[in-house]
């Protein structure tokens, strides 16, 4: 991980952040936002009836307090959640920007937002319906000739171009940066009109600063808008706090958990040989799907069991009974695995 590598640079400081510290910012919220997910899953699971709406929206729910987190950490330490827990800020690329200003500029700092929290959020929804819609063609769903199909058929036909696009443009750019050719790591950080530096004792000390503002001299207006941005700041540290417990919590146990697989055990016993069955389990040819032992199309493999079969076979099998038509294995939907094998 590229949370083990930012020591790396630590003994020389420069202004610039490390690949190693841009790599780990980055996987930070990518970190959090599928454990968050799993943990509000195993409450849903536990009691339906008062958490399962927040399974069901829980992309909106992320989205919404990732806007909160954002807005607060981008207006107070002039860099996002996961920028300022590496030391990372962002200052302004316009050549007449202060240099003793030590806060974003509104333009800025709009266009960090839309950039961490709005286009993530409509990149993992289009994600999200490219899936449905390709498990709809594959399974026949969309068979009709309407404009509608037909337009959901050209989504999923250029999607991939699409996501392909902006993978490599962040391939791109990370290459650029790590070789010196470039001063953004991300388009989204370009995009933003701001650049990476490394934070300063003069950003540490300005960060306790305030400016009290007396209750009694304000407006009826102002208090209230007082007292709504003190509540969603208060929100935002509430946040802050947990999610970088949180963060220390998962950094923990993935420490844990690969220190614990790589490191030999002096006691174990080699793994016994599978006991051999009676039973002759004999398999159609390697091209033939085992249910409907046919010639395979749209091969797919199932990893809980290996064996490769027809979408829309395995598809429909795994829908209704819930396990391997071979093995008897127990099985999911987010088991199955699409090939491509040369010449398909």
């Amino acid at each position: 991980m590229a949370e083990s590598a930012t020591h790396l640079t630590s003994a020389v400081f420069t202004s610039k952040p490390s690949i190693f510290e841009v790599l780990a910012q980055d996987s930070l919220m990518s970190t959090i936002r599928p454990a968050l997910k799993h943990a509000i899953k195993v409450l849903a699971e536990t009691k339906p009836d008062k958490f399962a709406w927040m399974l069901r929206f829980y992309d909106e729910i992320y989205t919404i307090l990732d806007l909160i987190l954002q807005n607060y950490y981008l207006r107070s330490y002039s860099g996002s959640f996961a920028e300022n827990f590496y030391g990372i800020k962002r200052v302004a690329c316009q050549k007449d920007q202060k240099q003793e200003d030590t806060k974003l500029p509104k333009r800025c700092l709009i266009k960090s937002i839309l950039c961490l929290v709005i286009l993530p959020y409509i990149k993992h929804k289009l994600d999200f319906i490219f899936e449905e819609l390709r498990h709809k063609i594959n399974t026949g769903r969309l068979s009709q000739n309407t404009l509608l199909c037909k337009l959901y058929k050209a989504f999923v036909a250029v999607y991939p171009y699409i996501h392909m696009v902006w993978e490599g443009s962040i391939l791109v750019h990370l290459i650029s940066y790590m070789f010196g050719k470039s001063k953004w790591h991300s388009p989204f950080v370009r995009l933003s009109g701001v650049e990476l530096v490394h934070q300063t004792e003069e950003d540490l000390q300005s960060t306790h600063v305030h400016n009290p503002e007396v209750w009694q001299d304000l407006s009826l207006n102002n208090k209230l808008l007082f007292a709504c941005k003190k509540a969603v700041n208060l929100t935002a540290v509430t946040l802050s706090t947990g999610l970088s417990v949180g963060v220390f919590f998962l950094q923990f146990l993935d420490w844990w958990y690969t220190s614990d697989n790589n490191a030999p055990s002096l006691l174990a016993m080699p793994t016994p040989d599978p006991p051999k069955s009676d039973v002759d389990d004999t398999l159609p040819p390697h091209d033939i799907c085992p249910v409907c032992l046919k010639r395979r199309t749209n091969d797919t493999a199932l990893s809980v069991s290996g064996f490769v079969f027809c979408y829309p076979c395995i598809y429909e099998h795994i829908q209704q009974y819930g396990s391997c038509p071979v093995t008897s294995y127990p099985a999911r939907k987010e088991h199955l695995i699409k090939l491509y094998p040369p010449g398909a």
